[in-house]
């Protein structure tokens, strides 16, 4: 890390959205404004949790499939309509705008810029008063909902203006049995304190004084409780003084990008994508917080937040986790784990009402924290994909960790649930399993069209689980279900296929620009296609892309564009693996760097175009942004790791250092001039390696710190590794 890594935001910034961001999993802050200092906070746990659909005796799979195959459209909705609310409750949970402060630094100031030093976490704002400019340091505490703000001698703190989101959403609200906030002021001590009508009392309190300004942000079972926890943090942390914060914090940060790979690129725009975003899943996942909502910590006190800022797990939820592997922060990803394990009981419920068995496990695509159903999208609800690809996910820790406790008493289980659904919903028919009802993410919406036989999305998902059930039994030595596990990866087919391409499912053609990417999923993130040009599926994943590309970009939303940039990446296409990324940027994110699902300018995508009303946040898009880098320069597919696979031809000199790889490889390469110079793996487990040999005709390969070299000379390099051991690749010298 260098000073080249303080990133600069030029105000002002007129909109919460633009703002910089500040969070530690659990309680986030944005920072914008002009003239005066606009904070708005949150939790990612602020939920008011009335409302939602539990899964009923009513929505079996069976009951489904016969109003889908009868066009029965008035009986399937009545399936998914669940009771209607009561009078002043919500239909669903949703996670609830708070509020903003405005820091006033007295007549005549304004704000003329903020610099983050992603390398510590702090902001330090630019302050013009008069003919001076004054620093204003901000620190956000990483094991505290608190945040700390001191000013430099010779400004002061006038007047701090409290704006709760009552202010914009009262109506609503009301309609749904809130009172107003209750405002209290102090001595040096304010804020506010909001009741939810079944969940805890909130309290934002802060210390104001002349140079130095201290806010909590806490619950309470009492308006009097919330306030005295909230008074007692502040009185805390003013206790430590900001100089103790601030180093500890520093301590924090420290750690967390001593393991993040450090990368550089010729890029400063893809190096921006992939700092900045680091930068962002730290405040996102930390591991000591609440696991990623749509918009974790950071949602808006304008309105309520799209989609309920709840969990989405046909990609949205997945996107978030995925710079977890490859950015050698594997921790982050356990608060999800550990979620989801908490939900099992009702996950085995929903198994129970769809499919009548007592082994199954099965996750809605959206629910809350507590895992209540959002209801409405019979599309969703049944779509098992979502609680595969979480199975997927699991796998992926396990490849990149080798954890075998983790796989014996987390993943496998999970998997095996899973698979369970898939194996109930399956039939035989001439000798081949056919899957009758599906459905492909987003395809169609919630009509009656929306669904057909063999959804290439569900397929790769099933030929995943089977395959890597397999591996886990074989590595735990189980060998209960393989046997059927591997009959069914072998008479399943591996898709849909409709004019020699990929369909989304059986008769049905990608029509039209769709965002969300789900037939190509075999290419990646399941990697179950053989698309190499060697592989038996190479012409049809060949067709398939030119016919996607062919569909275009005009209905795509923000977080699809960094997934086509991955699968371009895996087709060895790394002009176009940056230029959509770059688009990505340009397009999908605002003047503050905010990344937003629809489009800023027309152009590319009718997503949004011209909405008015507030932007919808999209945070993870940002965190799909950083795989997407990840995956140019290192990536694994059919257990064969690839450096440099996806960057264009125009990157003459590019490396990168500490990024982990499948088999708990730590990898470490060189480009120079378009030749790879040098390759250094570090293998953590005694993994078993196998390279693709992009790096010369002759490899020279030392291990450890023997001075015996080998030539290697094979397109794929096979080495059998100790744990511990380090491994140097060089091309041979002509």
């Amino acid at each position: 890390m260098s000073s080249k890594y303080k990133y600069k935001w030029k105000f002002p910034l007129t909109r919460t959205h633009c703002g910089i961001l500040q969070g530690n999993g659990t309680f986030g802050a944005i920072f914008w404004g002009d003239e005066k200092l606009c904070i708005t906070l949150n939790r990612a746990d602020f939920w008011d949790h009335r409302g939602g659909m539990p899964f009923t005796e009513q929505m079996t799979y069976t009951n489904i499939r016969e109003c889908l195959e009868n066009g029965d459209e008035q009986r399937l909705r009545k399936l998914f309509e669940g009771t209607p609310p009561k009078d002043g409750q919500p239909s669903r949970p949703s996670i609830l705008p708070f509020g903003r402060l405005e820091i006033d630094f007295g007549e005549g100031t304004k704000i003329k810029s903020g610099e983050l030093d992603i390398e510590t976490g702090e902001i330090t704002f630019e302050v013009i008063k008069g003919d001076k400019i004054y620093s204003v340091y901000c620190v956000l505490m990483m094991d505290k909902p608190c945040l700390y703000i001191s000013l430099q001698d010779g400004l002061s703190i006038k007047f701090v203006n409290k704006v709760p989101a009552w202010k914009y959403v009262e109506e609503y609200l009301k309609s749904i049995s809130f009172d107003p906030p209750l405002f209290f002021d102090d001595k040096r001590f304010s804020g506010w304190t909001q009741m939810r009508p079944a969940d805890p009392y909130i309290c934002l309190g802060y210390y104001q004084g002349y140079t130095e300004f201290v806010a909590s942000l806490v619950y309470g079972d009492s308006e009097e409780e919330a306030k005295e926890s909230a008074k007692t943090m502040v009185e805390k942390a003013r206790a430590n003084g900001f100089s103790k914060i601030r180093l500890k914090n520093r301590k924090w940060w420290k750690s967390y990008w001593k393991a993040v790979p450090s990368i550089d690129l010729p890029s400063n725009e893809i190096e921006f994508i992939y700092y900045y975003g680091m930068y962002k899943f730290a405040g996102l996942t930390n591991p000591d917080g609440i696991p990623a909502t749509l918009q974790g910590p950071w949602v808006e006190e304008y309105q309520m937040p799209p989609w309920c800022s709840d969990y989405h797990f046909n990609i949205n939820v997945q996107e978030c986790y995925w710079p977890t592997f490859a950015g050698n922060r594997l921790e982050h990803i356990k608060p999800l784990f550990d979620m989801i394990k908490s939900w099992e009981s009702e996950l085995r419920h929903n198994a129970k009402m769809f499919l009548g068995i007592d082994d199954g496990l099965m996750l809605p695509h959206a629910v809350d924290d507590r895992c209540v159903c959002m209801g409405g999208f019979w599309t969703g609800s049944i779509d098992h994909g979502s609680t595969s690809w979480i199975a997927q996910l699991m796998w992926l820790y396990y490849k990149y960790t080798m954890d075998d406790d983790f796989l014996r008493e987390v993943a496998y289980p999970f998997m095996k649930g899973a698979m369970r659904v898939y194996e109930e919903m399956l039939e035989e028919k001439d000798g081949n399993f056919v899957l009758p009802v599906s459905v492909s993410p987003e395809y169609g919406g919630s009509g009656m069209n929306a669904w057909g036989k063999n959804a290439s999305f569900q397929l790769s998902l099933i030929h995943f689980l089977c395959r890597s059930l397999c591996e886990a039994s074989e590595i735990l030595e189980i060998n209960e279900d393989v046997e059927k596990w591997e009959d069914i990866d072998h008479r399943l087919p591996d898709m849909a296929v409709i004019h020699n391409r990929i369909a989304l499912w059986e008769g049905q053609d990608l029509d039209n620009s769709h965002r969300h990417h789900s037939h190509l999923a075999g290419i990646y993130p399941f990697d179950t296609l053989e698309y190499e040009i060697e592989g038996k599926h190479h012409q049809i994943v060949k067709n398939s892309i030119a016919h996607w590309i062919h569909k275009g970009m005009g209905e795509w939303s923000g977080w699809c564009m960094p997934w086509a940039s991955i699968i371009h990446s895996r087709l060895r296409n790394g002009e176009a693996s940056e230029t959509i990324i770059e688009l990505w940027k340009r397009f999908f994110t605002n003047e503050g760097n905010g990344t937003l699902h629809d489009v800023r300018y027309p152009g590319i995508s009718i997503m949004g175009m011209g909405r008015t009303g507030g932007e919808i946040m999209q945070i993870e898009a940002g965190m799909a942004g950083i795989t997407a880098v990840q995956e140019m320069l290192l990536h694994t597919a059919k257990n064969t790791i690839k450096i440099f696979f996806g960057v264009p031809s125009w990157w003459k000199s590019v490396s990168f250092k500490g990024m982990r790889a499948e088999g708990a490889f730590l990898i470490d390469a060189k480009m120079k001039d378009r030749n790879i110079i040098k390759v250094k793996i570090y293998s953590e487990k005694g993994s078993h390696l196998r390279l693709y040999n992009n790096i010369a005709k002759a490899v020279i390969v030392k291990r450890g710190k023997s001075d015996v070299e080998e030539v290697f000379s094979d397109e794929i390099i096979e080495l059998p590794t100790r744990a511990g051991e380090t491994i140097i690749l060089t091309p041979e010298k002509i």
